[in-house]
């Protein structure tokens, strides 16, 4: 199945640049050093997917000229991977449709506390509208998110268009089950040339002690914010076109990869292509950081695109 996945943004939580830096990276005019916070969006058979929203949520979705998102997945709950959520309210109005939005239950729990408006029974009007669907590390079935009946009323927010012509308010907080499937039904897929709802592989992780989720998408891997990967996990990785994981700087850190580290890994994964991702000002320019890489691995940049 046809699989195109774009950096939106490779930068850590604070992006490059660090506001108040001065350093070589961070005054870099190269615009490969420019980083918003880590983000993809996957383009996977039929479906258009985004990988986290954190705050550059609004630019990264301007700079792609992105129109329509049939479904979000979080990897975990921290902020620079939250922290856009509220900004989907622009594709409710385009779509008039709720935004999908696939997270384990942990992260479900922190967006309720973090947007606690978008979950109350009478929302305040224009809060976004969600429809959430539990993950944990089984395979996912994800259908397109097709123009829906929601309508914009001035004063209340948005109501559904009923068949008699009356509109009802959302209810705004609706949570259900993701549909799964067996490992064994996605490598089925994996040779299929097309499918209508592609099947998503989750790849757990942890970041320190947290646990959180990659994502594979037919023969490429997405893995961010992660510092240790479960020996059960590594036959999800086989056979990758590209791999993408992450990497903060030279010394070992409590909750990302340091570069030994992701090298390392991407060494025993084998894919055809490593590309690092969530990277800090600690690395050397684009450039330089190019050559001090063996070959085969490379620092991803935003706006890069793997096909």
């Amino acid at each position: 199945m046809k699989t195109k996945l774009t950096f939106l943004g490779t930068g850590t939580s604070q992006g490059v640049p660090i506001i108040g830096c001065g350093c070589k990276v961070c005054t870099s005019e190269d615009p490969r050093d420019k980083r918003f916070r880590s983000s993809v969006l996957v383009e996977y058979g039929p479906l258009t997917i985004l990988v986290d929203a954190g705050p550059d949520f609004r630019s990264q979705m301007l700079a792609a000229k992105v129109r329509h998102l049939d479904a979000i997945l979080l990897t975990h709950n921290h902020k620079d991977h939250t922290g856009g959520l509220d900004d989907v309210r622009s594709l409710n109005y385009v779509d008039r449709n709720v935004v999908e939005i696939y997270c384990e239950e942990k992260v479900l729990n922190s967006i309720r506390t973090e947007y606690s408006y978008a979950f109350v029974d009478k929302k305040y009007p224009g809060s976004p509208e969600w429809r959430i669907h539990l993950i944990d590390d089984r395979p996912i079935i994800v259908h397109q998110n097709k123009k829906g009946d929601l309508e914009w009323v001035h004063d209340v927010g948005y109501c559904h268009r009923m068949p008699d012509g009356s509109l009802i308010p959302t209810d705004g907080h609706i949570i259900s089950e993701a549909e799964k499937c067996s490992f064994e039904v996605w490598e089925e897929q994996m040779h299929q040339e097309s499918a209508e709802s592609p099947i998503i592989l989750p790849i757990r992780g942890f970041h320190d002690k947290m646990p959180v989720l990659g994502f594979r998408f037919g023969d490429i891997a997405y893995l961010t914010d992660m510092s240790s990967i479960p020996e059960s996990e590594f036959a999800k990785l086989k056979g990758l076109k590209h791999l993408t994981l992450n990497t903060v700087g030279y010394k070992k850190h409590h909750s990302h990869f340091s570069l030994n580290e992701a090298v390392e890994l991407a060494g025993r994964i084998g894919a055809k292509h490593t590309w690092l991702t969530h990277l800090s000002h600690s690395f050397p320019r684009y450039e330089e950081f190019c050559r001090e890489l063996p070959d085969g691995i490379a620092p991803a940049y935003d706006g890069l695109v793997l096909e």
